[in-house]
């Protein structure tokens, strides 16, 4: 079933939680709300399920407006973060649930429920702890559950309110796996609320990027990660490194360092930032003419290595900028994240206090007041 989502703002007291929020879910699609704490993520979430009324604007499932139906009447499976089962029901009657509880006309019969539940319980791999209780589960099996019952009453819209945050890390990656594998299976229109980037991008078909209560950037996972639309979009999916400095006419001064900005050409002399994230770092010793292009014009900065942090084929690399072979101002607000392979960190024999040279290989330039 497709979602509509028409102008909706909403707000607590004088806290705005969305400001004017539009968006258009496919039918079986599975999205992501992707943003910071208080960005409005969960409030646009309860909206949609009908937990929460909106101040203006409108929700439509599959064409027909909702705004006003309850909550019972949406066809709405929610999923929690905190798994919300009954903890004096086994798993069996959890799953039953909400089926039991339909009014007696559409209520299915005791065969039909047992045959029911029997089959989600296979679904989701845990028929054999159907007479087990939720304190009995592991954080990752009373998930699964509390998703089973969901789909109990197989509901046209399947929400999750930060579905695996009370999990491990290791648990949560297994879960991400098998939700995807699930929603390909089912092809329930599904969204979920998560503030953790890695879950949104691996596992949603699309990505909503919120901030501020509003919609900064919505697409695909590779679309958000390789074109970020907004500094904080940027800034927000993965690890980057910020750098500020001047454009004009299509160049881009950066503290010491100068990169060619062409889609700036008619910059002049404006604010500017560049964001370029740790694996886009090219690293060499530092040598006379360094980090100069061709030209004979800088377009690396000098550092200091502080810190090699090195896990698997990764080496980490932290390094302060250096200004006449000193640190350059607070040096610890200032730590460039580097990252090259392992091999090659081991291969230069890199030793910490060491000299080094880091040129951007790619950069995102931002110009203020640009479009």
């Amino acid at each position: 079933m497709s979602i509509e989502i028409r102008n909706v703002s909403k707000k607590f007291g004088d806290f705005h939680a969305l400001r004017d929020v539009s968006l258009d879910i496919e039918s079986g699609e599975l999205m992501a709300l992707l943003g910071p704490s208080g960005c409005g993520k969960t409030t646009l979430l309860r909206i949609i399920a009908g937990l929460e009324t909106a101040d203006a604007g409108s929700i439509l499932f599959a064409g027909e407006d909702t705004t006003d139906v309850h909550v019972s009447d949406r066809q709405v499976g929610f999923v929690f973060q905190h798994y919300a089962l009954f903890r004096h029901m086994s798993v069996f009657e959890n799953v039953a649930f909400g089926l039991r509880v339909k009014p007696r006309s559409l209520r299915p019969s005791e065969a039909q429920i047992k045959q029911k539940v029997h089959d989600l319980l296979g679904l989701v791999q845990l028929d054999w702890l159907a007479d087990r209780f939720p304190s009995q589960l592991s954080g990752g099996q009373r998930q699964r559950i509390a998703l089973a019952r969901a789909l109990a009453v197989e509901p046209k819209v399947l929400l999750l309110d930060e579905p695996f945050g009370a999990l491990d890390a290791k648990v949560r990656k297994e879960l991400r796996r098998w939700l995807r594998r699930l929603h390909d299976e089912l092809h329930v229109t599904s969204i979920f609320v998560t503030h953790d980037q890695e879950e949104a991008l691996e596992v949603a078909d699309r990505v909503v990027l919120m901030n501020g209560g509003r919609v900064e950037q919505v697409g695909s996972p590779q679309e958000v990660w390789d074109h970020p639309a907004s500094p904080f979009v940027y800034g927000f999916l993965g690890d980057v490194n910020l750098f500020h400095g001047r454009a004009h006419e299509g160049e881009v001064h950066l503290e010491g360092m100068r990169l060619d900005s062409p889609e700036h050409a008619d910059a002049q002399n404006a604010k500017a930032f560049a964001y370029v994230r740790p694996h886009d770092l090219d690293v060499q010793r530092y040598s006379p003419g360094a980090g100069l292009d061709a030209a004979g014009r800088p377009s690396g900065i000098a550092v200091q290595l502080v810190r090699a942090i090195v896990v698997g084929p990764i080496a980490r690399l932290e390094l302060i900028p250096l200004e006449d072979n000193k640190p350059a101002g607070d040096n610890r607000d200032a730590i460039i994240e580097a990252q090259i392979p392992a091999q090659q960190f081991k291969d230069m024999a890199l030793r910490e206090g060491e000299t080094l040279v880091v040129t951007p290989r790619r950069a995102r330039v931002f110009v203020e007041g640009a479009a």
